[in-house]
């Protein structure tokens, strides 16, 4: 008897069957106090071609720096129109937009603040898990003293920033 690699499987294109009716293109609406934002990009696969069904999810605090979860622990209210986390599908050219406010600083290991950013996941085809990233605010200070930040190589760094 001999043993044989058994085919792999991909994950399919069929997102918008599965989480169409779960899309959260709003993050926050127009009473939510903070900066506006529009995240907005393009997904490409490993050959460069954009990907007309991948799904961009996002999860973040408030301007202040609050989640709108449970677990928070914070005492304060959320205003009212934010969700803290958005789901937005690609276009038949792999374009995404999704409409926020920039965060607020959270805390992050041992107390420290982290600087402004979102929790970036990204669903598509080919991938039998997502992939998990974070995209950082350009020109913001407190970039240098994020422990999680830190963590990366300083010549990768700036790939997590947008621009």
């Amino acid at each position: 008897m001999s043993l044989h690699t058994t085919g792999s499987q991909t994950v399919g294109p069929f997102y918008r069957i599965g989480m169409e009716a779960g899309y959260q293109t709003t993050v926050a609406g127009p009473d939510v106090p903070g900066e506006r934002v529009s995240i907005r990009g393009r997904v490409f696969d490993g050959d460069g071609v954009p990907v007309p069904d991948a799904v961009i999810e996002t999860w973040q605090a408030d301007a202040a720096g609050r989640y709108a979860h449970p677990e928070d622990g914070q005492p304060t209210v959320l205003a009212g129109g934010f969700v803290g986390w958005g789901r937005a599908p690609t276009d038949d050219e792999g374009r995404f937009c999704l409409e926020t406010i920039k965060p607020g600083r959270v805390a992050g290991p041992g107390d420290a603040l982290q600087a402004p950013h979102l929790v970036v996941l990204v669903f598509m085809r080919g991938l039998l898990r997502h992939l998990v990233t974070r995209m950082y605010f350009p020109g913001e200070a407190s970039n240098a003293e994020d422990p999680i930040l830190a963590l990366v190589p300083a010549e990768r760094r700036a790939t997590l920033i947008a621009c």
